[in-house]
């Protein structure tokens, strides 16, 4: 016999379900990236000499772990921060580097989200590592049960943020790339805010590149 609470509980997901499924049709379709885009990007550095460097220099060695962030200020996007630099040991053991890139540089808002994020960040002026088309999410995703779930998962670690400083409806998202002609390991792009990256297949995406650099040898 169905009880009351479960009656309720089965409600509650068909809505949450059929919400999702009507914003989805607002989203904008993910398109895979292009290595060739991607290598040409001028990407600035931040703190010190703002020197502008070809993306391709930061990978063509070692490869790279990206994080294509959303906007630094956000709890969402410094909690992913937070969990992707946790991985910084194993990818120091691997030779591989961890890097972040923004849209903007905000001063104390970047300066915030270093706190949180323990590799080099880079600013990315022509958003080309968010393309190549950009993705937005605007007000539907108040309607998205999971957008607030992220919410709360984050507030609940104690991550903080503000909601007014930078833009922050295109999408972000994270890339595993490989050295030389490897080309792109792992592309995951958000789907919606707080929609993070798993973090074994980043793990296992590095590893890859660790098996192709001994091979090379």
């Amino acid at each position: 016999m169905v009880t009351a609470n479960q009656a309720l509980k089965a409600v509650g997901l068909f809505i949450a379900y059929l919400l999702k499924s009507i914003t989805d049709l607002f989203l904008t379709k993910p398109l895979w990236a292009s290595l060739k885009v991607l290598e040409d990007t001028d990407l600035r550095a931040t703190g010190g000499i703002h020197e502008t460097y070809k993306a391709k220099a930061l990978w063509e060695k070692t490869g790279a772990v990206i994080m294509v962030v959303r906007r630094p200020g956000c709890l969402l996007c410094r909690e992913e921060a937070i969990e992707l630099s946790s991985l910084k040991p194993h990818l120091e053991e691997l030779g591989i580097p961890l890097l972040a890139v923004v849209k903007e540089n905000i001063g104390h808002e970047l300066d915030a989200f270093k706190t949180c994020f323990t590799g080099e960040v880079y600013v990315d002026q022509k958003r080309a590592l968010y393309g190549p088309v950009e993705r937005y999410m605007f007000l539907s995703a108040l309607l998205r049960i999971g957008v607030w779930r992220s919410l709360w998962r984050a507030y609940r670690k104690g991550c903080t943020g503000n909601i007014i400083k930078g833009e922050g409806l295109v999408l972000g998202g994270v890339f595993v790339i490989g050295p030389e002609d490897q080309g792109i390991l792992l592309e995951h792009r958000e789907k919606e805010f707080g929609d993070k990256v798993n973090l074994l297949a980043v793990l296992r995406s590095a590893r890859k590149i660790q098996d192709c650099l001994a091979t090379a040898k």
